[in-house]
């Protein structure tokens, strides 16, 4: 999939120079107006990691409801 279309403009009244013009602004555009990357996520916690492990493991023979 291609993310970054090719731009061309075909007109015959147009200059170059016009034509250039006009390509850089909707490219300007579409650079400005798209959306931002997703931020990172962070690295788990070792101690929030560390609990998680602790808690299923401390009474393993009562499982959740769920379950």
């Amino acid at each position: 999939m291609n993310r970054r279309p090719r731009l061309a403009i075909v007109a015959a009244t147009a200059s170059p120079e016009e034509a250039a013009a006009v390509v850089a602004a909707v490219e300007r555009f579409m650079r400005e107006t798209a959306p931002r990357t997703a931020p990172r996520a962070r690295p788990p916690n070792p101690w929030q990691q560390a609990a998680l492990r602790e808690g299923v493991a401390r009474q393993p023979e009562l499982l959740p409801p769920w379950a």
